[in-house]
């Protein structure tokens, strides 16, 4: 018997639906690559980030401020399920700002989107400065500004995430195929066979998570493969005592107590390795955010890439030319992680991706893409 959906990319995009589905009781295929695969699973800081998301597209912000609040009971259930503690933290979260002028433009910009958007004056934000940041962030070196706090925002273990997608989804009976990387897929009156050196699968639908893959996966199926790498660079210290500070973009303290840095956006094609000026402008920053830091050792760095639109947020479409085939893309898979797994997989499910989301289709910036 064909399978429901066949997935294409078990990164934590494609985990989280497929659970979603999984959870409707739908059989789902999951087909991801190699362990040295492009991942921009690897590459984020475990963020669930809302302030300033969507300052391009308010509707990107309403689903990113929808999914941090369904997040606390996404995390209980899926550690209910598994076992495995995410290490989720709703504990807020601030923005660093180092000099006047780019504090005053983050306000005028939050001003802009969260008073302006009816649906989004439920976000909560005020800018802080530094004597008033030390409370939240002790030890705050004297070169930086303020930063905006927001209460929404919060922190979690990604790779944990992960692996409790994993685990979720075998429980529920997805049947997942690691180093099997999808050379093509093909539309038939009967549904979508993926091939690969692996052989080939065959389900009725067909969800595109493959990140960067959908360049040229996502064009025969008449959808949107303009998307692009943006490669991120990031540094982890040895470990410290807990220090009860809160998250911000630019690092943070993981649970096991080495600081995470990171915060950078590159235009470096495929190249997923690290450079010593950026090592070196990220340990700078660092050192200015807590200068007891300075005496850290780092203990790892690496470089992965992110999966960027042209606009910068998430694209969901369905197809017209090939009923049946999505295209997921995004670079925010933390945070909407919640999101993902239960009201997207729900609309694709019913096959009202385009109805609900159609403001996210590559129509947008793709002229072939009209779902």
């Amino acid at each position: 018997m064909p399978q429901d959906f066949l997935i294409i990319g078990g990164g934590v995009v494609g985990m989280a639906v497929a659970y979603g589905l999984a959870r409707r009781g739908r059989s789902v295929t999951v087909l991801d690559g190699h362990d040295d695969s492009l991942r921009a699973s690897r590459g984020n800081a475990g963020l669930v980030w809302v302030q300033g998301k969507g300052l391009a597209m308010p509707r990107y912000a309403e689903l990113s401020l929808h999914s941090s609040m369904a997040w606390p009971e996404f995390a209980e259930e899926l550690t209910k399920r598994t076992g495995i503690d995410l290490e989720y933290e709703h504990c807020g979260g601030v923005d660093l700002c180092f000099d006047a002028k780019e504090a005053q433009a983050r306000q005028t910009e939050y001003r802009a989107l969260y008073a302006a958007t009816p649906s989004l004056t439920a976000v909560r934000w005020e800018y802080l400065d530094r004597e008033a940041l030390r409370e939240q962030l002790p030890g705050l070196g004297e070169r930086v500004h303020g930063g905006t706090f927001s209460p929404h925002d919060g922190q979690c273990n990604p790779l944990y995430l992960l692996r409790a997608l994993y685990a979720a989804c075998l429980t529920l009976g997805v049947d997942y195929h690691p180093a099997t990387p999808v050379t093509g897929i093909e539309a038939s009156t009967t549904g979508f066979t993926a091939h690969s050196p692996q052989g080939s699968f065959s389900a009725e639908r067909v969800i595109l998570a493959a990140g960067l893959g959908a360049r040229t996966l996502a064009p025969p199926l008449g959808l949107s493969g303009q998307v692009h790498p943006v490669r991120g660079q990031v540094l982890v210290t040895e470990r410290f005592p807990p220090s009860g500070r809160l998250p911000t973009p630019q690092l943070r303290q993981t649970a096991s107590g080495g600081y995470l840095i990171g915060d950078v956006l590159e235009d470096a094609g495929y190249d997923t390795g690290v450079t010593l000026e950026t090592i070196h402008r990220l340990g700078q920053r660092a050192v200015q955010i807590y200068p007891e830091l300075a005496q850290a050792r780092l203990v790892r760095s690496w470089g992965a890439l992110r999966v960027m639109t042209p606009d910068g947020s998430p694209l969901y479409e369905a197809s017209r030319s090939c009923p049946g085939a999505y295209n997921l893309s995004c670079h925010s898979g933390i945070t909407l992680a919640a999101f993902h797994a239960r009201e997207l997989a729900e609309a694709i499910d019913t096959d009202r991706l385009a109805t609900i989301h159609g403001d996210f289709s590559g129509a947008r910036f793709d002229v072939q893409a009209t779902g």
